[in-house]
């Protein structure tokens, strides 16, 4: 049941819980209660007992609603609750998932709507430096997440079809998150400014607004140490927009020599058609600031580029080439050269190393040059466990090569060049060498030349001590 309490000035229907409320005398200690305390507990004691009343559906014809309030029904980005600000801790893996997951999904868009993929790669790209700012970067692999996510982004968004005003739009909102980001994980999307702008007239119009501040900061040095974080995207636009003459002019002001700025205009050389100046304005800035393997690369793209690819195997694809790993090193260059034979590559490769033709075997053996690997083996020291590996492949097809492994293997053990040597492995060298010898049909030569080898050692080493009993045995066998 409902009942009214009158109150100065109004009434009020409330439940009869909140009427005892009201009509209770406030206790002597206390001061008098207004009105309208007292309705803020009879509202307070109605929402407790479930019966406040809400506001009952508007009868009225609906009203259109305003266009920008309107819900547009887009999926949203599964990433954008997971970028926010600081939302990652200082581990690195984590976020390089999440970078990585980030990327599929605006791939996996971009495939079916390419302007909402290309919308998207813009919005985690703004994202992206301020939500791993905490991230550890020591190891660098959070860098280089960022910066193959940056690969994969910014050619969707350069190949997008949109109007003017709209990649306006991105580019504005790109250049105002790469010069705002505390730690400068976006700076490399600067490399891909004039590819952004997919046009030569907004190229031009990005050059011409950030050649003043370029200008001003070069000038400025060094009375004044300055940094404009829009150097390389106004250098990447005026390579876009076709000025080459005013990017080699504006680079010909610059106070300091750094690669990072003059390969703009090593690429403006080769663009104007004059390849020979630009190999040797590249090669004027190998012994100033640039990596040499990053000149290599560059003066060998251009030589490659214009079909003269003797000239760029001889001058720069060994270093232009140079990988982590030796067989890595070998591989790259017999795919970018497959007119080379496989074995003038190696041996290209063993004269520009001297001292460590051992380091090749891998490589030799890869490429099926037994007899070369057996040779490079016996330069220099090769790593006797894979030389063990390679005796325990090889014993059926090529018994001849494994029992040369073998006994190398030992060799390299005995002569104190091997390192954590355990005696399983000297004991499984040696079985190599007896199956594949065996195989090969030179078994005693093979246990004479070993015979030889452990006379002239000494008593206390340690392949002596585990062989000379067993070969002894052997031989009286």
């Amino acid at each position: 049941m409902v009942v009214s309490i009158e109150t100065p000035g109004m009434a009020v229907k409330a439940h009869p819980l909140a009427v005892r409320l009201a009509t209770q005398q406030p206790c002597h200690h206390s001061a008098a209660i207004s009105v309208s305390e007292w309705m803020k507990k009879i509202v307070i004691l109605m929402d407790r007992a479930g019966h406040a009343q809400r506001p009952r559906a508007s009868t009225s014809p609906k009203q259109p609603r305003d266009f920008m309030s309107t819900k547009i029904d887009k999926p949203t980005w599964e990433f954008a609750a997971r970028f926010r600000r600081h939302a990652f801790g200082w581990k690195s893996q984590p976020a390089i998932t999440r970078i990585r997951e980030a990327v599929s999904e605006i791939k996996a868009v971009a495939r079916k709507d390419p302007v909402r993929g290309a919308e998207g790669a813009v919005m985690f790209l703004v994202q992206l430096s301020p939500a791993i700012e905490r991230v550890d970067s020591s190891s660098g692999s959070i860098g280089n997440a960022v910066n193959r996510a940056i690969a994969a982004l910014a050619p969707l968004i350069t190949n997008t079809h949109v109007d003017l005003a709209m990649r306006r739009k991105w580019l504005e909102t790109l250049f105002e998150a790469h010069g705002t980001e505390a730690i400068p994980y976006i700076e490399p999307l600067g490399d891909h400014w004039g590819d952004l702008c997919a046009s030569p007239t907004l190229a031009a119009e990005w050059a011409d607004a950030l050649t003043p501040t370029i200008e001003t900061t070069w000038r400025q040095y060094p009375q004044e140490h300055g940094y404009f974080h829009g150097t390389n995207m106004g250098l990447s636009a005026m390579l876009a927009a076709g000025q080459y003459d005013r990017l080699l002019a504006l680079l010909g002001q610059a106070p300091y020599t750094l690669w990072h700025d003059h390969h703009w205009g090593v690429k403006a050389l080769v663009a104007l058609g004059r390849t020979d100046e630009a190999l040797q304005y590249a090669e004027a800035l190998r012994d100033r600031s640039a990596p040499s393997g990053e000149v290599a690369r560059t003066c060998e793209a251009i030589l490659l580029a214009c079909g003269r690819i003797d000239e760029a195997y001889t001058r720069y694809a060994i270093e232009a080439n140079h990988a982590s790993t030796y067989l890595a090193t070998f591989r790259a260059l017999c795919k970018k050269y497959p007119h080379k034979a496989p074995e003038e590559v190696l041996r290209d490769l063993v004269d520009r190393s001297p001292g460590e033709e051992g380091k090749w075997f891998a490589a030799a053996k890869d490429a099926g040059l037994y007899g070369l690997a057996s040779g490079l083996a016996r330069r220099t020291p090769v790593d006797h466990r894979t030389l063990i590996r390679a005796a325990r492949d090889f014993s059926e097809h090529e018994p001849g090569f494994a029992a040369d492994c073998a006994l190398l293997a030992l060799y390299w053990i005995s002569a104190g060049r091997a390192l954590e040597v355990s005696t399983g492995e000297i004991l499984a060298a040696f079985d190599h060498l007896r199956e594949a010898a065996s195989q090969a049909q030179c078994l005693d030569p093979a246990l004479s030349q070993l015979q030889q080898m452990l006379d002239a050692l000494p008593a206390e080493n340690i392949v002596r001590r585990q062989l000379y009993g067993k070969l002894a045995c052997r031989i009286r066998g």
